[in-house]
């Protein structure tokens, strides 16, 4: 089968009219891949001010960058082809279309990382700026490639993520491409103190944070469960810019924390016995 599909390639590209091969094709070829990289950098970085200025539609401003990569790289491709050659439009897409079987066997991984980026550019699961989790890997979407998604992670890692893992492995996203995101801030009391009191420090806390954002559509809770040797009290809330998480969990706890010491309210004084405080 592959045999028989390469020949028949063979036979389509003996039958194509290549132009002469010299000087001018090769700075014609360079131009046109100097051209679409510089069209690709420049265009992303545009889009990416635009979206720093657009506030709320940030996200949605940015997403338009991996289409922009689609266009542009097809684009490139399609006069390198011209340039080399002049094929009518069936001799074209048979070229095509054998060309790109007798490859696919070698080369299935890249298409499929290809095929991926496209479906997340017109699917959109996650876009540029959205935080997700995925393979393990929980961090903000900084590039979505045509062959890879990069992810900073908290600890200003960047990792790749191969786009064909779209069709594997599920992708959770936090914000949805959305500005405005849920945090979750989990504190842990003694047994024996007052939750109520607790709950109410930490609410204070999360409606009065500066990052925080309440509108009918997100809105705040607070939540209690009890455990053998401590108490849970849970706050749910939504940041005003997914980017400021950190800051807004990291402020929230704080300012929870000395209200909490200031009443009395203690951590668990038996921590080796609580088998996960992470549990949902």
């Amino acid at each position: 089968m592959v045999l028989t599909t390469l020949n028949e390639t063979e036979g389509v590209i003996a039958e194509l009219p290549f132009r002469e091969f010299d000087s001018g094709m090769v700075l014609d070829i360079l131009y046109i891949i100097v051209l679409a990289y510089v069209l690709v950098k420049v265009l992303s970085f545009a889009f990416r001010k635009i979206g720093d200025m657009a506030g709320s539609h940030r996200i949605t401003a940015t997403m338009l960058i991996p289409l922009l990569k689609i266009v542009i790289y097809a684009s490139a491709i399609y006069f390198i082809i011209a340039a080399v050659l002049q094929p009518s439009l069936s001799q074209l897409v048979a070229f095509s279309g054998l060309f790109g079987a007798a490859l696919g066997f070698g080369l299935k991984d890249i298409f499929a990382d290809i095929i991926g980026g496209i479906v997340i550019a017109f699917e959109r699961p996650y876009r540029i700026g959205d935080k997700i989790s995925v393979l393990g890997t929980y961090g903000e979407v900084q590039d979505i490639g045509l062959r890879a998604t990069r992810i900073v992670t908290p600890d200003d890692s960047l990792v790749s993520i191969p786009n064909y893992t779209i069709f594997k492995e599920a992708t959770a996203s936090g914000n949805a491409g959305k500005t405005e995101m849920m945090v979750v801030i989990d504190l842990f009391i003694d047994a024996e103190s007052d939750a109520v009191a607790a709950m109410d420090i930490l609410r204070d806390a999360a409606v009065t944070s500066k990052y925080v954002y309440i509108s009918p559509g997100c809105p705040f809770t607070i939540l209690l469960e009890d455990f053998p040797f401590y108490k849970r009290i849970r706050a749910r809330a939504y940041v005003n810019d997914h980017r400021n998480e950190f800051e807004f969990h990291s402020e929230v706890t704080r300012r929870a924390w000395i209200a909490l010491q200031r009443e009395g309210i203690r951590p668990p004084r038996f921590p080796a016995h609580i088998p996960d405080m992470s549990r949902d």
